[in-house]
């Protein structure tokens, strides 16, 4: 399976989302792939990580963001189970969790119920070793203009994550012991 043959189903090639999304989704695969390694003793399958980790923001396209060239009408925090409505099309219903699932340090029934989230109901947290890899590889990286390709340092990410919930730094925490 080529994760750009997908991407090129869906995006036009000469678009800027077409730009983000790639560039971004190498980047995100490059530092997974990194994590990974160091973690032979999780197990991780390194196909899968390197191709779900290059479709995991292919759903950015129904979003309204229009400074990576998105023009959809949903919110950006709906381009993960947006995603992953595209991916089970496509026949890939791992892939597809991947894309649901790593949306900030993964969001709970509770946060979408508490926070009023416009989602569908229910839990969209990483479960397996290689979800959990790609969710936390995914925010070294940011999709702005000017920081597209640069890799933040580990206290910039806590501080983002820290943003969403001390629950979440925890899990980031952990994640950081578990992996590195």
């Amino acid at each position: 399976m080529d994760p750009l043959e997908i991407i090129q189903r869906h995006y036009d090639l000469d678009s800027k989302a077409y730009y983000f999304l790639v560039h971004h989704g190498r980047l995100v695969a490059r530092k997974a792939l990194e994590i990974a390694k160091k973690a032979r003793h999780l197990n991780p399958d390194l196909k899968f990580i390197e191709e779900a980790a290059m479709l995991h923001d292919i759903g950015i396209l129904f979003t309204n963001a229009s400074k990576i060239g998105c023009h959809g009408r949903k919110e950006y925090i709906c381009h993960g189970y947006m995603g992953r409505e595209l991916l089970e099309r496509e026949g890939l219903p791992r892939h597809a969790l991947v894309c649901e699932r790593h949306v900030g340090m993964g969001i709970t029934l509770r946060d979408i119920k508490d926070n009023r989230l416009p989602l569908p109901e229910r839990d969209m947290v990483p479960e397996s070793i290689e979800e959990k890899i790609i969710c936390y590889a995914d925010k070294f990286f940011s999709k702005s203009e000017h920081e597209l390709l640069r890799e933040k340092d580990m206290e910039s990410v806590r501080v983002l994550v820290k943003g969403c919930g001390e629950d979440k730094l925890r899990t980031f925490d952990d994640w950081s012991r578990l992996f590195l």
